[in-house]
């Protein structure tokens, strides 16, 4: 780079910075945007960068190390949780379990996919945004089982006619 170029190879750094557990891709945009990012001392101005590797990257002024080995967790979410690292409503979300769930070296990790709040189950949360989008793509096959449990009377012809799916204020 001696000509101040910066590379044209490689991941957008946003990625990079992610996948290294810095924050989410939005919120590293956030960062470069209010300067907080910088390649060999030279501050960043736009999150439109390739590069191969984290060599040189700092964020406030602090070097980032190289991202983990991808990891993936199983958690069994409760109901009355839910599913997002904040609520504005100040309900509880699964990260406040998860830190006496998981190894304290976890790091910086993301559900796959979604619970509803008073939804319990299965929850696989990974430190790998790929994997995490590929394992949440219909396209992806990866198989999923639901179970669901009914309160009331209901007979297996009301239970055939929902395998058409259901109209809702006129919305099918």
């Amino acid at each position: 780079m001696a000509d101040n170029r910066l590379p044209e190879e490689g991941d957008r750094i946003a990625k990079l910075l992610a996948r290294a557990g810095i924050a989410s891709r939005r919120e590293i945009e956030r960062m470069i945007a209010d300067g907080r990012v910088a390649i060999g001392g030279k501050v960043l101005d736009t999150p439109a960068v390739k590069l191969t590797s984290l060599k040189g990257v700092t964020v406030d002024g602090k070097a980032v190390g190289q991202a983990e080995e991808t990891r993936l967790f199983a958690f069994h979410k409760p109901p009355a949780m839910l599913t997002t690292e904040h609520d504005p409503k100040g309900r509880t979300t699964i990260y406040a379990a998860l830190r006496n769930a998981l190894p304290k070296d976890a790091g910086r990790v993301m559900p796959v996919g979604r619970l509803d709040y008073n939804t319990e189950g299965l929850l696989l949360l990974t430190n790998d945004g790929e994997m995490k989008r590929a394992m949440e793509l219909p396209s992806s096959g990866v198989p999923r089982t639901y179970r669901a449990r009914a309160f009331g009377d209901i007979t297996q012809a009301d239970l055939d006619t929902l395998i058409e799916g259901v109209e809702i204020d006129g919305i099918r």
